[in-house]
């Protein structure tokens, strides 16, 4: 990085994983691994949100955040980064605009699970987002079907390609997204963060170690 802001050059195939990361989990790293193969992407970079629009409790202090997620990953091609709160954005298709207009030669590819493509359509300007760069979904636990027949997916339908192109999606005019079936972890950040306060519940016994250990 330079100046807290993630390297890039053009032509690059760089995959951007937004969230909370609230915490960052084993869930994360393995599809931030599949999205590296089956798209054929040079870089993703895990993009730890100041809040996320969508949820009404606010997530942990960003620092703690970014440096669970840091510790949590050692692939040197994952770059965990605050540029959302550096570049003042809270939505994502300001996010992309902002990336795309400071590296306009990187191609982009905006990550997302199943669930999330379920609820696409509540997002802010889904549509711009879908506009301007291909997307990557990658199944989640329960939510293949759902996705599939999501109404973003239904207005989206002529832009799908096939799961064996997937790694070409980088190289692909938007709109244009791929939905790519892979062994899955059930893991969730919500329920991480549920179980730690169910355990540090008067009742509940010992609380909960802290993520440092």
């Amino acid at each position: 990085m330079v100046n807290g802001s993630p390297l890039a050059l053009p032509g690059q195939r760089i995959g951007l994983l937004g969230g909370s990361f609230d915490p960052a989990h084993a869930g994360h790293v393995h599809i931030t691994d599949m999205a590296l193969r089956r798209f054929r992407l040079d870089r993703v970079w895990w993009l730890v949100s100041p809040g996320n629009p969508l949820k009404a409790r606010g997530p942990a202090p960003l620092a703690a955040r970014i440096d669970w997620a840091r510790r949590l990953t050692c692939d040197p091609r994952v770059v965990v980064t605050d540029i959302e709160a550096r570049l003042g954005t809270r939505l994502t298709a300001d996010t992309v605009a902002a990336l795309q207009a400071r590296w306009p030669g990187v191609r982009f590819v905006w990550l997302m699970g199943s669930d999330n493509l379920v609820q696409f359509d509540r997002w802010d300007r889904w549509r711009e987002i879908a506009a301007r760069l291909p997307l990557g979904v990658i199944a989640r636990p329960g939510t293949r079907t759902a996705a599939r027949s999501s109404r973003a997916a239904r207005i989206m339908a002529a832009a799908r390609l096939p799961e064996a192109q997937a790694g070409r999606l980088a190289l692909a005019a938007p709109p244009a997204w791929v939905l790519i079936n892979v062994p899955m972890s059930p893991l969730s950040s919500s329920e991480i963060r549920a179980a730690r306060l169910s355990a540090a519940r008067p009742d509940a016994g010992a609380p909960l170690l802290g993520v440092g250990g």
